[in-house]
């Protein structure tokens, strides 16, 4: 049952991340992640436009997207998938799940201190 719930939340974050939309320009996008795998849990992507927002809020079925121009809270962040041109941060979930799934993107996980 661990192996199954392991490999459905990599999966989870594997495609999550491929239809995560960021941007150079500045701003964050906080929403509730979710898809057939996984979810609902809070997350928040660095940077992102406002355009990119609504489609990262319209992908799956996430939702409650919301575009700031700052950054992403640090409060209560369990940990961050750092892609390289973008940061996925994640709120809530399985911190184990949410690495190994970061690395199925190609990211680098970084835990929340």
């Amino acid at each position: 049952m661990k192996v199954i719930r392991f490999l459905s939340a990599a999966t989870a974050l594997l495609l999550v991340g491929g239809y995560t939309v960021a941007s150079a320009e500045g701003g964050a996008c906080q929403y509730v992640m979710e898809n057939m795998f996984a979810g609902p849990y809070k997350a928040c992507t660095e940077p992102a436009t406002a355009a990119a927002c609504d489609e990262i809020g319209t992908t799956d079925d996430n939702r409650d997207a919301a575009h700031s121009d700052g950054m992403c809270p640090t409060e209560s962040l369990i940990g961050t998938c750092d892609l390289g041109d973008s940061q996925l941060r994640y709120y809530e979930g399985d911190p184990s799940g949410l690495e190994i799934g970061c690395g199925f993107q190609g990211g680098d996980w970084i835990t929340a201190e």
